[in-house]
């Protein structure tokens, strides 16, 4: 044991406090700790076999990800940094003791104090403006602005507002943020932006090497969808959602808005693999493919329309070579909006609603799918009807008898002359006459689809993706009259 005297000033004795109140004010304590991270952290001026390529190489692998706290702790230590204003002191300090030629200068608001009680404020704002070469200014302006972010006190945090490289100079400016949530999540976008990935691939190696490797060797013409979506795909239904956008934008389809949905549907689709290209220009969607089959082309089609008009929006297709056109037809939705809340507040006839619709589509010169428009009508006439009648007999949860009673209902409304038949958990519907397809005793193939579009909208609204739609036979086919069958799980069967 070795005895000796020393002298502080208060300014060190400021930097020594949080250690001495760590070990419950035992000083020797205090200053052994501090001994044995200044040891550590030692590093002798001849330790220079990684020299600079080396060194800038190993900080351009690590571009993109964060430090972790060990390393940050052990570059700028929170128990010896006061305040802002000796932080870049410290950091350049540390940078000369590494042989490292960069220089950090931190400028800031005055910190304000409050005289009413006296208390120091944190600055607003603050920029830290960093000199030297490439990978070294990076790493030296991440460290800098993860331990301002990562150590900003909860009552005052702190994110990053932007980043910009001037040359030799690279500058973060940084500002006060509402929560430290919001701090964390700027640190990731402006220095974090492989975090994510390479904890994925190194949670996981084996799967990533091989996925890597399979849209290496076939030319990235792999298709990566939801198992969601693939389902639909292998049922023989069109997919009328795509789950990763819900996913991404973290809420359901129909709650996004348009300017937010568009830029997500490019990434999907392009990252996906689904299409080639997706441009958006306006309000439309233009997706460019490499599909030979003109089924495959029309699915994507219409499944993108399905998914607009889930969203609320009414849109048309087009096909052109290698080119699907999906455009904005606001002015179609307005008139569909106008008719469904007409059925709602009127008395008047399903038919000639349709009707109605039927002639307006028969107006317009340059709609290129008007039978896509009569579906859509239908499916928003079905769920308006089926929504009614759910408000005003208070159904708190569909089966397969409360759906019967509510189609019973709304076919004598429509003048349908159907009947029905339970088997187990199976439900058989069939409509012998539908006088609203007959016009002038004429079949109408237009009207006949508004109204089946209308019956699956009423049966997805009540049962979702539980309930499976299996037709027998359809007018529109040739047959004397249509069938189809309402099978739900057994579990789902009251």
């Amino acid at each position: 044991m070795v005895t000796k005297n020393i002298s502080l000033d208060n300014e060190h004795f400021n930097k020594l406090k949080p250690y001495i109140e760590k070990h419950n004010g035992n000083f020797s304590s205090a200053v052994r700790e501090i001994i044995d991270k200044a040891e550590k952290s030692f590093i002798p001026e001849n330790f220079s076999f990684i020299q600079d390529p080396f060194l800038n190489w190993l900080l351009e692998e690590v571009h993109g990800r964060l430090i972790s706290d060990n390393v940050l702790n052990t570059m700028i230590d929170p128990y010896l940094i006061c305040d802002i204003s000796n932080l870049g002191k410290h950091v350049n300090k540390k940078l000369a003791d590494l042989g490292w030629k960069v220089h950090v200068k931190i400028d800031y608001n005055n910190n304000k104090i409050n005289n009413k009680n006296n208390i120091m404020v944190s600055p607003s704002s603050i920029l830290i403006d960093t000199t030297g070469t490439s990978y070294k200014m990076n790493i030296v302006t991440l460290m800098i602005s993860q331990f301002i972010v990562q150590n900003s006190p909860d009552s005052s945090p702190f994110l990053i507002k932007s980043v910009t490289h001037l040359g030799s100079h690279m500058q973060a400016e940084l500002s006060s943020a509402t929560n430290k949530k919001e701090g964390l999540k700027s640190l990731h976008t402006f220095f974090g932006e492989m975090e994510d990935t390479t904890n994925a691939i190194k949670g996981r190696p084996s799967f990533w090497n091989q996925m890597i490797n399979r849209h290496s060797i076939s030319n990235y013409q792999m298709v990566t969808i939801h198992k969601n979506y693939f389902e639909d795909i292998l049922a023989g239904k069109i997919p009328m959602g795509e789950t990763m956008i819900e996913i991404l934008a973290k809420k359901p389809i129909q709650d996004i808005p348009l300017g937010e949905l568009l830029p997500l549907i490019k990434q999907v689709y392009e990252v996906s693999g689904v299409v080639d290209k997706v441009e958006i220009r306006d309000s439309n969607i233009i997706l460019f493919h490499n599909y030979r089959n003109k089924d495959a082309t029309e699915r994507i089609k219409k499944s993108l329309i399905m998914l607009m008009e889930t969203n609320g929006h009414l849109y048309d297709g087009k096909t052109a070579a290698n080119m699907l056109v999906i455009e904005h037809r606001p002015d179609i939705g307005t008139k569909i909006n106008q008719i469904v809340e007409h059925l709602k507040n009127s008395n008047n006839k399903l038919d000639q609603e349709l009707a109605t619709f039927v002639t307006y589509l028969k107006s317009l010169n340059n709609i290129s799918d008007t039978p896509m428009s009569i579906s859509l009508m239908g499916r928003r006439i079905g769920t308006s009807l089926i929504q009614e009648y759910e408000k005003e007999n208070s159904i708190k949860e569909w089966n397969l008898e409360n759906f019967q009673k509510a189609f019973t209902v709304i076919d004598s409304k429509i003048h349908k002359d159907s009947e029905w038949k339970t088997e187990g958990n199976s439900l058989l519907y069939r409509i012998r006459k539908c006088a609203i397809t007959m016009e002038d005793n004429n079949f109408d193939a237009y009207v006949c689809r508004a109204s089946r579009e209308a019956f699956k909208a009423a049966l997805d609204y009540a049962f979702g993706n539980k309930a499976d739609l299996e037709i027998k036979k359809l007018k529109a086919h040739g047959d004397n009259y249509c069938e189809v069958v309402i099978k739900l799980p057994k579990k789902e069967t009251n």
